[in-house]
């Protein structure tokens, strides 16, 4: 019979792949080998996805910005371009947050930079 080597490390190894399959569906979350390969993937989409969060978040703070600059009678393109003329450093979450929240001082900004 062969000699068992480093018991408790192995277990407590697959106690924490199982651990963190709880709630799979299926034999994922009770089979060490199926366990292990969803926990894999599981891992490798969250690590993807922490990235692309802030992209997506972007992209909201884009439409509100585009949506905004419209009611005030322009494009996002030109509000970007007329903003960087004018130097004015408000970065794109700034912005989407005073076109939802704060719509008076966002046309202000605006108006300053039609100017410019």
């Amino acid at each position: 019979m062969p000699r068992a080597t480093q018991r408790v490390p192995s277990r407590n190894r697959r106690k924490k792949i199982i651990a963190a399959a709880a709630g799979y569906f299926g034999r994922k979350k009770n089979v060490f080998k199926l366990a292990k390969m969803a926990v894999d993937r599981a891992r490798q989409y969250a690590y993807r996805d922490r990235r692309d969060k802030k992209g997506q978040a972007r992209r909201l703070w884009v439409v509100r910005i585009n949506a905004a600059a419209r009611i005030c009678g322009t494009t996002y393109s030109r509000l970007i371009a007329a903003l960087l003329k004018a130097q004015i450093e408000l970065d794109r979450k700034v912005l989407a947050d005073l076109a939802v929240s704060d719509m008076a001082a966002f046309q202000r900004v605006v108006e300053v930079a039609k100017v410019a």
